[in-house]
């Protein structure tokens, strides 16, 4: 990959957490030196004692030379090029969201230096033309970027880029961001015991449904009652679970002025591949059990 900041800025500032290639491990053990791939490759230095909270013999343990980790920003001397850096200090949220950020500037550097590559251009010119201000207006490159494959004049509009160029660029942008479809689950308890509990039950559930929309269509099957779960596929799981929470809103509503009640057991959230085989799982057996009781009812009618 062709060597190029990814940000506007030549240097993070103290308390920024950026990713940190371990380069090389001192030979006295003090520290590790490293590059930070955001920042072109810059170098920075990480002490032993910044390494953990807990007593450490070698530093061999704990860093691996060519493995990236998320590191604090400690002090940035620019006159002399030093910046030091902590690992120790880094929280779990932090750790997880540099990941997300470095995953997207990677993709927005891959785009990038792809068409400047094609057309023999330095990679700098196109940050500094379109990137780094799409950076600034859009939190991040990899936002505006997605709100392109949509509309692409809304984002690269105002800066006059020749058709030919913009063209494909889009090519590139549509094929590396294309959406990545998600499953979304949510399982709720419904209850009326009043004299239309059924029907209530029923338009509650048909309230659920009218919200969905043509993008998002839900699903709605019972489990075992009182229990029913709602999935969708959604490509925009942040937006769609927003509007999972909305169905589920409305289905409460109905339900309380029949005098029933709804449970929220599992919020709407994102899940797995695994999860989503265990609902399939208990969404056959429970099936089949329905089968066994309804069969035996019919043999218990049968002996009369």
């Amino acid at each position: 990959m062709v060597v190029c900041r990814y940000y506007e800025a030549k240097y993070p500032s103290p308390g920024d957490i950026v990713m940190a290639k371990i380069a090389q491990i001192s030979d006295d053990e003090i520290g590790a030196y490293v590059k930070l791939e955001e920042y072109g490759g810059i170098d920075g230095m990480i002490p032993l004692s910044e390494l953990s909270r807990r007593r450490i013999r070698s530093v061999q343990k704990l860093l691996r030379v060519g493995s990236s980790e998320p590191m604090a920003v400690l002090r940035v001397d620019q006159d002399k090029g030093y910046i030091d850096l902590s690992k120790k200090t880094v929280s779990a949220e932090e750790v997880q969201a540099c990941q997300d950020r470095v995953k997207m500037s990677r993709k927005v550097h891959t785009i990038v230096t792809h068409m400047a590559e094609k057309r023999n251009v330095d990679p700098q010119e196109y940050y500094e033309k379109f990137v780094w201000p799409l950076y600034a207006k859009y939190g991040h490159a990899y936002s505006a970027f997605k709100v392109a494959v949509s509309n692409p004049q809304a984002v690269f509009g105002q800066f006059n880029l020749d058709p030919a160029l913009l063209d494909e660029l889009m090519v590139d942008i549509s094929r590396h961001m294309k959406p990545q479809r998600a499953k979304l689950h949510a399982k709720i308890d419904v209850r009326c015991f009043s004299f239309e509990g059924i029907e209530a039950i029923r338009r509650a559930l048909r309230a659920a449904q009218d919200t969905a929309t043509e993008q998002t269509p839900l699903s709605i099957r019972l489990i075992a009652p009182p229990e029913y779960v709602i999935t969708t596929i959604s490509v925009n799981p942040d937006e769609d679970i927003k509007l999972m929470n909305r169905a589920i809103e409305a289905a409460e509503k109905v339900l309380k002025d029949e005098g029933g009640a709804l449970k929220v057991l599992v919020s709407p959230r994102q899940v797995t591949e695994h999860e989503e085989k265990e609902l399939q799982d208990l969404m056959h057996r429970a099936e089949r059990e329905n089968a066994e009781v309804s069969g035996d009812d019919e043999s218990d009618g049968d002996g009369y």
